[in-house]
């Protein structure tokens, strides 16, 4: 499937695809309810879920993640458990807030990219990324935690400007606000030339981030 078209297959159901997985963020009032969420949606994946559910428990939300494990990217079988797990969320009558999911990627430029990598991914532990995927040579943290590493080529030393940036992944209908805000608390926006894939912003200082989505790369 295409990022189109999973984006499609999800929508109304308070999903998003983020980064090659799709997220569902549950607000809770407890930890407790947190679990609860979690063994909700691990029992109405039942074992389909092996190797493509994973859930995040937090005191105010619970973050359920649906990818496959051996193709590293969301199958017709990870969208059949999200309309599963949202049918059971519904019943118990839990929402979903699909503006609040985002991941976090920290983009590396490099002249000599194979080198530059194995220094990073010896520092951080991190493994190589399984399988094709929006990061370019990309590093991933083997727990889960961490975010993202991916390398970006240059062609010529660039002494005036950061080679570490920070690439913001967030649901596509939530990409206007966070620019908005970025802008408001400061930003100036560098570049959009390649929207809806990315929008290039600055702090005061000229240090850069993406504001990130899935749209314009299929």
């Amino acid at each position: 499937m295409n990022r189109q078209e999973i984006s499609e297959a999800i929508d109304g159901l308070g999903w998003r695809l983020v980064l090659g997985a799709i997220y569902a963020d549950v607000p809770v009032s407890s930890l407790a309810q947190a679990g609860e969420v979690a063994v909700l949606a691990i029992q109405a994946a039942g074992e389909d879920g092996q190797g493509h559910l994973s859930v995040d428990i937090r005191a105010e939300r619970a973050v359920l993640r649906l990818q496959s494990a051996d193709q590293w990217a969301v199958t017709g079988l990870d969208i059949e458990l999200a309309h599963t797990i949202s049918a059971a969320l519904a019943d118990r009558g839990l929402g979903r807030r699909p503006g609040s999911v985002q991941a976090l990627e920290i983009a590396i430029d490099a002249l000599d990219i194979a080198a530059v990598r194995a220094f990073w991914k010896a520092a951080t532990g991190y493994v190589d990324e399984p399988g094709p995927s929006d990061l370019s040579d990309g590093l991933i943290d083997p727990s889960g935690r961490g975010p993202a590493i991916w390398f970006q080529q240059m062609d010529a030393p660039r002494p005036q400007r950061n080679r570490i940036h920070l690439d913001i992944d967030v649901p596509h209908d939530a990409a206007a606000d966070r620019i908005a805000a970025t802008i408001a608390a400061g930003g100036t926006l560098i570049s959009d030339e390649a929207a809806p894939a990315f929008w290039v912003l600055a702090d005061p200082e000229g240090n850069e981030a993406c504001i990130c989505t899935w749209q314009g790369r299929d």
